[in-house]
């Protein structure tokens, strides 16, 4: 993990807080990049993220939570308030964990608390963004936050070989990210057809999306749409990468 426990646990407080304040009283309006939800939804929805992985933290699981220690959803007028609530209980355990301590994640190189304590921050901060747009509120991520966010998502969301023989894909050259407020690149690639994607920091080669650090991460997460000149190298690498 790049960035320390505290700033993880700093950025998850932040995040969690403004999407209270985004949803809180916005219930009804829809999420555009969910077009099945309403806001409200979108609260149930984090509020359960934020139970099953503060639930794995706190128990020390090796599997999955069982279906039947899922909370109920509570009646709307308790929604928000549920959500702080259990907000405020994952940052209390992820803050006091071990984060060498095994548990289960779904990330199978990398199963333990320091997996879930990096990851929950763009969780909760792209699912701020959404209320945040949902609601016409700002919407902010520092960028050193921003940046560790990225490099997460090309650690763990991007194609294995395993994936990459399963989907029958591959890039037919490399993505390069490039970040304009700092100048900090990524290049994403294969060492062959049909291996892994991989990704390595700097450019091999001219850039083929740029934007602010917190712009290519909304951007990874299909939030925001970005000029390029190579829309068919984007759209393999959209085949290949997961948003889940």
């Amino acid at each position: 993990m790049s960035l320390s426990t505290d700033a993880c646990v700093t950025a998850i407080t932040h995040h969690s807080n403004g999407f209270a304040n985004a949803v809180r009283g916005n219930l009804d309006a829809r999420v555009e990049q969910c077009p099945d939800w309403d806001v409200a939804s979108l609260v149930w929805h984090l509020t359960e993220v934020h139970w099953f992985w503060r639930t794995i933290v706190a128990d020390r699981l090796e599997a999955p939570p069982e279906d039947s220690r899922r909370p109920q959803r509570p009646d709307r007028d308790d929604l928000v308030a549920t959500f702080e609530r259990g907000a405020a209980e994952l940052v209390d355990a992820l803050r006091g964990a071990d984060q060498a301590a095994p548990v289960w994640t779904w990330f199978p190189d990398r199963r333990d608390i320091g997996f879930i304590t990096r990851h929950q921050v763009q969780e909760t901060a792209v699912h701020h963004w959404d209320a945040a747009h949902a609601a016409g509120a700002t919407w902010t991520m520092r960028t050193e936050v921003a940046a560790d966010a990225v490099e997460e998502f090309l650690t763990c969301s991007l194609a294995d070989q395993d994936d990459v023989k399963r989907l029958g894909r591959s890039l037919s050259g490399p993505v390069i990210l490039t970040a304009t407020d700092t100048g900090s690149s990524w290049t994403i690639s294969q060492a062959e057809p049909f291996a892994a994607l991989l990704w390595a920091p700097g450019a091999a080669g001219p850039a083929t999306v740029s934007g602010t650090t917190t712009d290519l991460l909304l951007w990874l997460y299909r939030r925001l749409d970005l000029p390029t000149e190579q829309p068919d190298r984007v759209a393999e690498l959209r085949g290949l990468s997961s948003t889940d």
